[in-house]
Order: structure tokens, then sequence, then C-alpha cells
């Protein structure tokens, strides 16, 4: 990680700003598409990639996979172990129905839950479809000092996680949940320079 990028807050916290950030769209009838003609539509890819663009991060990668414990949880395993992406946002896969496994396939890589992050979603999310905002699983958590944030597939809930909880914190959640990492980097090289 770029030490140009890690900074501190008023109230002494590591930030990471700008932010690299990865995609994971987790749909089987858009990977379909995509196999068909490689081009699919991702309106749910496309309006995080907004949202965290317009406040001047990078989105460094978009994937796109099918509804599959085992694809997701790769997907999403590949992208927190890599030291240039700081943050996961899946869209997709978040409902009731069978194949609906996005929250199960992140949370299986969790170190530690973010509960905060699906109660405020719903919360969110009851002003503006009501009592729907009960079918949806969204997650969040820590994946090898990585966050990560489980989103339902649609634009409306996609541009509300991203707007309201997402963008404003995801740099102070990764500068925290990397904190530990910066503190030995530095140690080692006030090391080599004594």
């Amino acid at each position: 990680m770029a030490d140009d990028r890690r900074t501190t807050d008023d109230h002494g916290h590591d930030v990471i700003d700008p932010l690299y950030v990865a995609i994971v769209t987790v749909s089987s009838s858009r990977a379909a598409e995509a196999a068909d003609d490689g081009d699919p539509d991702d309106p749910g890819g496309d309006t995080v990639q907004a949202c965290f663009e317009d406040d001047g991060h990078e989105v460094r990668e978009r994937l796109l996979v099918r509804d599959d414990f085992a694809s997701i949880r790769t997907a999403v395993r590949g992208f927190v172990a890599r030291r240039d992406i700081d943050v996961v946002v899946t869209t997709g896969g978040t409902g009731v129905t069978a194949d609906d496994v996005s929250p199960e396939a992140t949370a299986s890589l969790f170190e530690r839950e973010l509960p905060g992050f699906g109660e405020l979603f719903r919360m969110l999310s009851w002003e503006e479809v009501g009592t729907r905002a009960l079918a949806s699983r969204a997650t969040a958590g820590i994946a090898a000092d990585t966050p990560v944030f489980c989103l339902p597939g649609s634009t409306n809930a996609c541009r509300t996680a991203c707007e309201e909880l997402i963008v404003p914190e995801a740099p102070h959640l990764a500068g925290l949940a990397t904190a530990h990492r910066a503190d030995v980097e530095e140690a080692t090289l006030s090391a080599y320079d004594e």
C-alpha cells in the first residue's frame, strides 16, 4: 500500500484515500450473457463504480460470477489477498432464493463481522421500500484486512448503500483494518535506517 494514500483523520485514526476498489457482480443470468456475447449489462456494478469514482476513488477490478458459493468465495478471496485492493464490494445474491448465497460465501472469509452495516442498510431500505427491506441479507466484514461489503443487485440498493454508508466510511475502515500492517512496515523501515 502506498504511504501517500495513508493519512489520519481528526481523531488520529488511519484513513486510506483514495481507495482502490474491486467489484464482484453476482448473477448467473449476466454471466451466461457474458459467455454469449462478452458484454453483459451490469447496472448494479456500474452504480457502485460511479459512487466510488464520484468521490475520487479508483475501481481497479470488476468481475462477473455466477450465483455459486465457490465462484463468489474464490473471487472475493482473490481480491482480498491483493495489497493493491483496499475494499471489495459484491452486488447480487443477497435475497432469499435458493441460489442467493453471496452472504454465506463472503461471510465464510470474514475474520471480523461488521453487523452495523446490515442493520443500518436495512433501516435505510425500510425508508425506501418498506417491509421488503426484511428480505435483504446485505452484510459486511473484514477479510484479510480488507473491508468487504455484500449488497443486493438493484441500482437503488447499491446507490443507497454506497452513498449513505460505504463510500463515507470505507476510507476509515480500510485504514483501521490495515493499521497494524502500516505499523510493522514503519518499524521495519526504521530498523533499516538505523
